[in-house]
């Protein structure tokens, strides 16, 4: 059954497979599948994939079971992203592909990790960390032994630039770009509600008046608003109005939430813990688990035993990191025998 069967019907303005960039090494079409279905497949079947579900969203190691961790927050993604798609009839494949692979690049303890690890990137002159870069590196280099995913282009494009200055390629990936946003604008809230970091009061009033009152409600007013500001024009928006409450949300979470999550859990002891690691592997490198082949003190081999060391801690959990720190830097106690 060929892709232009499933693809029949899409606006004129979607992506379809047969107009793909391709693959990095081509592959046979699969007879029941589009190459944006098996992409999303090889994303879900991935091990990255699966650590998503113990890495923070926002609030470190939760006790609770109803806070938002990688893994829901980019479920909640691809529905949002998929239920725009449909509306605007782009390709729903290609969407939930990018969807369910725009994170897997991001580190153990969320934004907080992340910033560590670009910190101490540029102190060593090895530019800096970005976790949508990650994401397609490891789609590209790290999953599968080291030989990737081989994904199609406009997925990796679509998660390579659902952050950032740079649009993606596709309106499906630009798709993604907002869906991102509207899910963890309006996620984070209701777990900093639920944990009791903010009151509903603390909110800004005036885009809740716009927008609505519960997450729900302003989820359903955002998506709207995009599919009727878009529908026919060949372009991804949101009306002025609506753009600006969805902005100012986000500013109140940056200033509040997340600053206050982050000094709840003790930002120092995450700065600590991966600072203490990274240094570790970059000191011992016969302790990776694929060391890199580097035989001198030359730059290249330094920037490839970084990379390496790199790549070992972003993907690890938030529970493997903490783990390991315990094995490494806290001394054993003796039993009674």
């Amino acid at each position: 059954m060929s892709a232009d069967l499933f693809e029949a019907g899409l606006s004129p303005w979607a992506q379809r497979s047969a107009a793909s960039r391709g693959r990095e090494r081509p592959e046979e079409p699969c007879t029941l599948r589009t190459p944006y279905q098996r992409d999303r497949d090889r994303i879900v079947h991935s091990k990255s994939f699966r650590r998503l579900k113990h890495k923070t969203q926002v609030f470190i190691s939760p006790e609770g079971d109803h806070y938002r961790t990688r893994l829901t927050h980019t479920l909640e993604v691809a529905g949002i992203a998929r239920t725009m798609a449909r509306a605007l009839r782009l390709n729903e494949d290609l969407t939930e592909a990018i969807s369910l692979g725009h994170d897997l690049g991001h580190t153990p303890f969320g934004h907080a990790g992340e910033g560590v690890i670009d910190g101490m990137l540029r102190r060593l002159g090895a530019g800096g960390f970005r976790h949508n870069e990650q994401s397609v590196r490891v789609v590209e280099v790290l999953e599968n032994e080291g030989q990737g995913l081989n994904l199609t282009w406009e997925v990796r494009d679509g998660i390579r630039h659902h952050t950032g200055e740079r649009e993606p390629a596709t309106l499906e990936g630009r798709l993604v770009h907002f869906a991102d946003r509207i899910a963890y604008i309006n996620h984070d809230i209701d777990d900093a509600l639920r944990a009791g970091l903010i009151a509903s009061g603390d909110l800004p009033p005036e885009p809740l008046a716009l927008l609505g009152v519960t997450g729900s409600d302003r989820i359903d007013s955002l998506v709207h608003d995009l599919v009727d500001s878009s529908e026919g024009t060949g372009v991804i928006g949101q009306t002025p109005a609506v753009g600006r409450a969805m902005d100012e949300l986000r500013a109140f979470l940056f200033q509040t939430v997340y600053a206050r999550s982050l000094q709840e859990a003790g930002e120092q002891k995450v700065q600590q813990l991966i600072t203490q690691l990274m240094e570790h592997f970059l000191s011992h490198p016969e302790a990776l688990p694929s060391p890199p082949d580097v035989t001198g003190d030359n730059g290249a081999d330094r920037l490839e035993l970084i990379r390496a060391v790199t790549d070992h801690v972003a993907g690890m959990t938030d529970r493997y990191a903490q783990r390991m720190y315990l094995e490494l830097f806290v001394p054993n106690c003796w039993a009674d025998q």
